[in-house]
């Protein structure tokens, strides 16, 4: 009885200990403080670097610019470009920056493993752009190391690809937390840019890390908004025809963002001389252009708070828009490390501003003030050039402490994102990857099928027959190969063609012709193949093109040796099950 008694509670702590979910959540909290921690040294970080190359450590660096040397504002991005270019040239793969773009990949094509050294280096470059004073952000860098941490802790755990995925959203959702002091945007970001879905068993996780990044950054930082705005609210809903406009003018330069910096990235690999060399050339603009306005150096939080206060003119902020658009383009595209969320939270202030004062003089007692326009102008760029409209929303609320505009974000927002998506594409971040020959617009299911290949399903109940076979013979191979295809080889087994019975024609019936005819004579030349390594995503596109149940698989190396044939219906059945499974992880039903 008393064996009984002890043994059921041990049983059940037993069960409990390896129980995933708790495994899971676990690991969640390890990884939001890891995250955190990270988020939070790099915030140090670039504040140590921003004392070593512009003489001053604090956020406020318009007003520090102004009070240093000009010399040290013309010669800060250059230098700092310098740097960049030797961090990747010598410790990143393919000469490039990584961000949350990297993220998101390795979410959909690589069950969330990341790089501790990419990593590692991509948070330097990061540290050296943003505190050297180049137009780029500081959220992304952070998402992309908490990512990263994540990565590195799930490895020994063993995790599923879903429970992998989920870590990652949590690392990055505890990054987002401690960067911006907002626990609810942080876990929706991670859920709707890294996750794709809100299913419980990634729900709880990610809760669990985001709060837990949001207390480190508030015991480190201290519990206040990044903007404090002035008493606003929506005084007449006669506005709302101005709100949804400037949700229009918000597309048009979050689009002018996105095409500015893909043409520049597109020159800049054209233009002669080392790769490595185009940040600093990128920062002598840079530094140029800040002896006048140094407003757009950095991520640009004191500026946006000046102008959510209403302390800027017309003229002012359409300059201060225009300059952000074209030195964030100019930085991201030359190779500098840095984000995109902070410039566009600042080219959207500036943008509302101006649109605020000219929608505000006709009717100012209609009005809610320049200063909200403003507010409404930074989530609708962002939550366009981010692609995560919800996230976004989010995000300017906690920012701001304020949500009397609630009606009016969404409204501008939606409509940014909207337009965005239809006339140029979803996001910065879809943009980077596709530029890479990535594109991962249908998302986790699609990876679904890259995560599968042709070697996987290839079978052998393919017929062959050599190039000397008689029209005799190939009428009596035809009744035995599936679909009625043939594959003519040669002596070493190199596909030459295929025959079909469609393709014969009368021939297959007319037995007069069996001496003048051969397979080399009938044969279909360069049939549609597919090779061994390819994934199920090309081989469905490739069935859709040729329009044929049946395809051949030949060798990796030479691309002529025949290894086995692939059924279009093998990959419609294993493409069905993938998605299942996929979704049944989603939910937790595998857990």
């Amino acid at each position: 009885m008393l064996k009984s008694l002890v043994g059921r509670p041990i049983a059940g702590l037993k069960r409990l200990v390896r129980n995933d979910q708790l495994v899971i959540s676990v690991a969640a909290l390890v990884v939001g403080l890891a995250a955190a921690a990270g988020a939070v040294g790099f915030r140090e970080s670039i504040a140590l670097v921003q004392w070593l190359f512009l003489g001053f450590e604090h956020e406020l660096v318009a007003s520090g610019a102004r009070e240093t040397d000009r010399w040290r504002i013309l010669l800060a991005p250059v230098a700092g470009g310098l740097v960049v270019g030797l961090i990747m040239r010598w410790f990143m793969p393919g000469g490039r920056p990584q961000g949350v773009a990297n993220v998101i990949e390795a979410s959909a094509l690589r069950a969330g493993r990341m790089s501790g050294r990419q990593a590692a280096g991509a948070a330097a470059m990061s540290a050296v752009s943003i505190g050297s004073g180049a137009s780029v952000g500081r959220e992304g860098p952070a998402v992309h190391l908490g990512a990263a941490m994540a990565s590195f802790i799930g490895r020994p755990l063993h995790l599923t690809r879903s429970q992998s995925r989920t870590l990652l959203g949590c690392g990055v959702a505890s990054a987002v937390a401690a960067s911006f002091n907002a626990p609810i945007a942080g876990a929706f970001f991670a859920l709707e840019v890294v996750i794709g879905h809100y299913a419980l068993s990634a729900f709880a996780p990610i809760v669990i890390a985001s709060v837990t990044g949001t207390i480190v950054s508030r015991m480190w930082f201290g519990d206040f908004p990044a903007f404090r705005l002035g008493h606003h609210e929506i005084v007449s809903f006669l506005q709302f025809p101005a709100f949804a406009l400037l949700g229009v003018v918000c597309a048009v330069a979050a689009i002018a963002l996105m095409r500015l910096t893909a043409m520049v990235e597109r020159q800049s690999v054209e233009l002669p001389g080392p790769r490595w060399l185009h940040p600093a050339a990128a920062g002598v603009v840079v530094g140029i252009v800040a002896l006048w306005y140094p407003e757009i150096l950095g991520v640009g939080y004191e500026a946006m708070d000046t102008a959510l206060k209403e302390q800027y003119g017309f003229q002012l902020l359409v300059t201060l828009a225009v300059l952000k658009i074209l030195m964030t383009a100019l930085c991201l595209g030359a190779g500098f490390g840095g984000g995109v969320f902070s410039p566009s939270l600042f080219i959207g202030a500036m943008v509302g501003g101006a649109f605020g004062v000219v929608a505000t003089h006709p009717f100012p007692e209609l009005s809610s003030g320049h200063g909200a326009y403003t507010m409404i102008g930074m989530g609708a760029v962002a939550g366009a050039v981010l692609g995560a409209p919800i996230s976004t929303i989010l995000i300017v609320f906690e920012l701001t402490n304020d949500y009397r505009l609630t009606i009016a974000v969404m409204v501008a927002v939606v409509i940014a994102s909207l337009i965005t998506r239809v006339w140029h594409g979803p996001s910065f971040f879809a943009d980077q990857l596709k530029r890479r020959g990535l594109d991962l617009q249908g998302g986790h299911d699609m990876a679904a099928l890259r995560s599968l290949k042709v070697h996987d399903l290839m079978r052998q109940d393919h017929v062959t027959v050599s190039p000397e076979a008689t029209l005799d013979t190939l009428r009596d191979r035809l009744r035995q190969a599936p679909l009625n295809e043939l594959f003519v080889v040669d002596g070493d087994d190199r596909l030459v063609g295929t025959i079909t019975l469609a393709e014969l024609g009368e021939v297959a019936f007319d037995v007069s012709h069996d001496r003048e005819l051969c397979a080399d004579n009938l044969a279909r030349r360069s049939p549609p193949v597919l090779a061994m390594s390819d994934d199920l995503q090309k081989a469905i596109r490739r069935f859709a093109e040729v329009d044929e149940g049946l395809l051949g698989v030949v060798d990796d190396g030479d691309g002529s040796r025949l290894m086995g044939c692939l059924h279009e219906r093998d990959v419609m059945r294993a493409y069905n099950t993938a998605l299942v499974n996929l979704r049944k992880e989603e939910h937790g039903e595998t857990m």
